[in-house]
Parts: structure tokens; sequence; C-alpha cells
């Protein structure tokens, strides 16, 4: 008799550890555990992270914290933490949770577009993924890298066309380089090949005259038109004479750092360097911009037409006036330089 209380005791015992075990369970695994108002929540997790770092970030989005632990370690995710952005929907449980930080990395939308230095690059990308400027910067400078794939120091923003793309945001400096390399490849596809190889350019020529062409205007319908002019000048052999030529070049020398040139002046047409268009014939050494892919397209689809010169339009700021000859040329620049003078723009 007293032997059975004492298995009934223990059987007891044992249902009421297997219904508090089943509980822990089932609040542990299947019950809402977010904290937040938003229909979800995103943390990012560096490559470097540790449990005790996602665990900070996930405190202030979970209601209760030991049991996301007691799971986490349940289930080893404590043990190995995934690199990645990810999402967390409001109602979710912790099983859920941790399904979807072990697995669910979620891409990020990475853009870019009017950057004039792979400097200048790596910056706007560092802001956008996890690999810094430092680690983009070696990575895109790379003389190895340079060399293998056809381009230099000097052509190297070629490569980068601007758009939107998706990335992990735990991508590294190295594989974001190795990724542009392979949209650079997509964009210059056939058609985009044989038009340029008709015009006589190479991808890399295509891309240095679109940079000029998109520094002179921003407006896609004049684009096509300005790089028939160069294309004009370029199989007459005469001199570009591209004034953003003649400011890349002045914005290398110190006494112009941090300066913005707003006219350009005679004492620019004189300065040494293979960027100046106006000394040295043909196109630079290399793109002196980011152009946007509607000056690309421009120069590979330029206007067939007989104008070999053009000046802004005073009347219509952000356009130009196109001329054939150099004496109504000579009158439109009169016009604008006129025109900057009576706004007090000197320099």
């Amino acid at each position: 008799m007293y032997f059975k209380k004492i298995i009934l005791a223990i059987a007891l015992i044992g249902l009421v550890i297997a219904a508090y075990f089943s509980y822990f369970v089932y609040t542990a695994m299947m019950v809402d555990n977010t904290a937040f108002a938003n229909d979800e929540a995103c943390i990012y997790i560096g490559s470097d992270a540790t449990y005790e770092d996602v665990r900070a970030d996930l405190i202030p989005l979970l209601k209760d914290i030991a049991k996301f632990d007691a799971l986490a370690s349940r289930k080893k995710y404590s043990s190995n933490v995934k690199a990645g952005k990810y999402c967390i929907k409001k109602g979710m449980n912790n099983n859920d949770i941790i399904n979807t930080i072990r697995s669910n990395n979620r891409a990020v939308s990475l853009s870019f577009n009017n950057q004039n230095s792979i400097e200048q690059l790596a910056g706007r990308i560092a802001n956008q993924i996890e690999a810094d400027s430092l680690s983009l910067l070696q990575a895109m400078t790379n003389e190895d890298f340079y060399r293998n794939n056809g381009f230099s120091k000097a052509t190297a923003l070629a490569m980068y066309v601007p758009n939107s793309y998706e990335f992990f945001w735990n991508t590294s400096g190295e594989k974001f380089r190795n990724r542009m390399l392979n949209e650079y490849r997509n964009f210059w596809n056939n058609s985009r090949r044989e038009k340029a190889k008709a015009i006589g350019l190479t991808p890399i020529e295509v891309m240095t005259l679109a940079s000029i062409v998109h520094e002179e205007s921003k407006q896609k319908t004049e684009q096509a038109r300005i790089a028939g002019v160069y294309m004009n000048r370029l199989q007459k052999k005469w001199p570009l004479q591209a004034d953003p030529t003649l400011k890349f070049a002045a914005y290398q020398l110190p006494q112009y750092k941090n300066k913005i040139i707003k006219r350009v002046l005679n004492v620019h047409k004189e300065i040494k360097s293979p960027y100046n268009t106006y000394l040295n014939p043909g196109l630079p050494p290399g793109p002196i911009g980011m152009a946007d892919i509607s000056a690309i397209d421009g120069v590979l689809n330029f206007e067939k037409h007989d104008f070999f010169f053009f000046a802004a339009d005073a009347q219509k700021p952000g356009f130009h006036k196109f001329a054939k000859t150099l004496s109504q040329h000579n009158q439109n620049a009169r016009d604008y330089q006129r025109y900057l003078s009576q706004q007090g723009i000197r320099r």
C-alpha cells in the first residue's frame, strides 16, 4: 500500500514536471514574443557579432528575452550566429524568430550615382552595407584586379554603372567589387558593344565621353545632341575643348582644393594636365565622373548633325544653344558670359 502511494506520488510529480515542461515549451516556442508596434523590426548582425551582440539588439524587441535565450540555446543558435539583415514580423514566436535570424538574410537595395571618384563611391557604398569605406577602397583600387580585368587607376570609375542593385547587407568589399564587374559586363551586352564598335570607341572610351556629356548637361533630351558635337570633333580630329575636363584638371591641383569653379577662365585652359582637352587631342585618360545611363546611351546613339559648338543658354538654364559656325558660337558664348557677369559670377 505504502509502495503504491510512492509510485502515485512519483507519477503525479512526473505529470507536474511534464506539464510545466510542456507549458514552458509552448510559451517558449509557440507564443507571440514580439514587443514592437510596427509590422516588422529589422536587426543588422555583423560578420564578427556574438550571440550577446544579437541578444542586445533583440532585448528592446522581445517581451521575454529569457525564454528566447533558452530556446536559442536548445536550437544551438547561440553558438551559430549568422551575419546579415534580418526582419522579425510582429506576432512571431521564439521559434519563428530563431528560424528567421538563422536563414532569412534579407537583401538591401543599394544605389549610387553622381560619384566623381572611387573614394566618393566607397564612402557612398559604406553607408549602405556592412563593409567600411577603407575595405571597399582597398578592394576597388587593387592593382592586380585592374590588371586582370582591363582597368587602370584612371579608368576604374568606368566599371561602376550607376543604378540600384540588390545586395546582402553583410557583403564584403571584394564581393561588392566583383559583383559590380559582373554588372558592368552585363551592361555591356552585345548590342551596346556593337554600337560602340560602330562609332569607333571602346566601352571605356564611351564611358569617358559619356562622363563629359553628363557633366555638360543633365537634360536627357540634350545628351545625344551634345554627344554628337563631340563625335563630330573627334571625327574631324579637332580638340574636344570640353570645359568639364578643365574643371576636373583644376580640382587635382592644391590651389583648387575645396573650391567650386562656376566660371571657366582662360587660366584654366593653360593647366598642364592630360585631362585638359584644350591642350590635348582626343579623349582624356578616363572618366571625369560617373555618367548616368542616359548619357552612356546618348553617346552610343549620338545625334547625327552638323553642329560643332554649343554654349549654355542664359534664357533657358540647364539647356544649351548649338551652332554650326564659330561666329555663331562666339555670339552664343558672349551672351552667356554677359549673363554670368550680370549674376556676379566671376570665377
